[in-house]
Formats: C-alpha cells, structure tokens, sequence
C-alpha cells in the first residue's frame, strides 16, 4: 500500500514520522510536494509592530532568519505552528486551529496592536482586513510564495497504476493541484484536513476520502490510519473471494 505525501518534504518527513511504527512498516511512502515554499526575499518590516501573526510553520521558519526579536508577543493557528515558534524562541500562544478560530481569540484577548501578520502569497480570507475592520489593527506581508509543482515521476507511476494509493492532503491549494493534474486510474483513498481541502476533490474519482475531526496533524494521522484499516479489510475480502 503507497502513502503519497504531497506536502514539502521536511512537513512531509514529520508527519510520516508522527504515525505508528507498526503502520509505517506497511506503507511505501511517495514523496511528491506539489508546492515548492520560496522565500520572497523581502525584509520584513516591523517598524510599530507590537506583536507577530503565523498561520503555518513555513512562516515561522522564514521569519525567524530575519527577525531577532524574541520579546514580541506571536499567536499561531495550529499545536505545530505554535511548537516550531516555540521552538525558534517566541513565547508563541495557539490562538485556534483554523484561521477564523484564531480571529475570535484576537478579538477577545485584544492585544496590544498594530499586529503583522507574516504569510505566504497565497491564502484563504484576510485575516489582516478582518481584524483591522473589527477594530484590532493588523497588517499583513507575504515573506514566501508556494509554487506548485508536477506529480514526480513515481508518484504518477502510483497513480497510474492498480495498487491502492493513500492521499493526506492538508490545504485547498495543494488538493486544488491536485485534482488540476489528474488522479490516474489507481484507487485513491483521500485524507483531507478540513472541508475546504475537500471542496477541489469533488471533481476527480476516488474510492473513499474522510475529512479529520479536528485540523490538526495528531487527527490526520488518525484518519490515514483508519483509510489503511478500510483498505486492508478490503483486499483481504477481495482475496477471500
């Protein structure tokens, strides 16, 4: 059974590395990153700024090269944001799971603003514009763009073929690339992290495709651990036959 990581390789690496070892030994992991993260190369500019917004661990990672400044106050989206910010040496606080989880904490708390938000080109909603028109200043900068790239030579190979293949995708853009370039004729069973990384996949064929309880990678893993159980159950029923 083929697990096809889509994600940049090293969030790809620290998932796989998240599930059992029992059920890694079952798997032939594919690494395919359909996005390619470059840093925009832009200086940052946190002239006023009194505190720091990450919604993915790529903009934690890009930041901390350019900011020193450990002191500033930074609210993430999500337990891996808010660990690696933790990690680069923010006291970082996890706001929420979802963007719009994290907007809610901010306009309760009301922390001393103007707040940067610190993005990739490419996001869902506004989380500056919001905040800013619900009274909490925020501006926002785009420090690295997500490029999409072609399935690898063996990732299209999976999917040409006829063995079952197991698909975590864990945002819109990458399921939207997804789906543009073509599922194949393998069975795919579709692990997405929310209903918005769902909605592109409604376009393309599939055997299966659960969306996790929460947004989160402990609940993802969780779901490709139950698509192996349903595709093992499955192949035995087909080879008692």
């Amino acid at each position: 059974m083929r697990l096809l990581m889509t994600r940049p390789r090293a969030a790809s690496h620290r998932f796989v590395a998240q599930l059992s070892p029992e059920l890694q030994e079952t798997l032939e992991v594919i690494y395919s990153p359909l996005l390619d993260i470059q840093p925009t190369g832009a200086a940052i500019d946190l002239t006023g700024v009194r505190g720091l917004i990450f919604t993915s661990s790529n903009g934690v990672n890009i930041a901390a090269r350019q900011v020193e400044d450990r002191e500033l106050p930074v609210f993430c989206v999500g337990a891996a944001t808010t660990e690696m910010a933790h990690r680069a040496g923010w006291q970082a606080t996890n706001a929420g799971e979802t963007s719009e989880a994290l907007i809610g904490t901010l306009l309760q708390r009301r922390p001393e603003s103007p707040l940067l938000h610190l993005r990739g080109e490419h996001v869902r909603g506004n989380i500056a514009q919001t905040l800013t028109q619900l009274g909490l200043s925020v501006r926002d900068q785009a420090i690295y763009d997500q490029r999409l790239l072609e399935f690898s030579p063996e990732a299209r190979a999976a999917l040409d073929g006829v063995g079952p293949v197991i698909a975590p995708l864990f945002s819109p853009r990458t399921a939207r690339q997804f789906a543009d370039l073509g599922a194949g004729n393998a069975p795919i069973w579709f692990a997405a992290l929310s209903d918005a990384v769902a909605k592109p996949l409604e376009t393309i064929s599939f055997q299966d495709l659960r969306i996790a309880k929460r947004p989160e990678s402990d609940a993802m893993c969780k779901t490709v651990e139950k698509l192996v159980k349903q595709v093992n159950r499955l192949e035995g029923q087909r080879d008692a036959l």
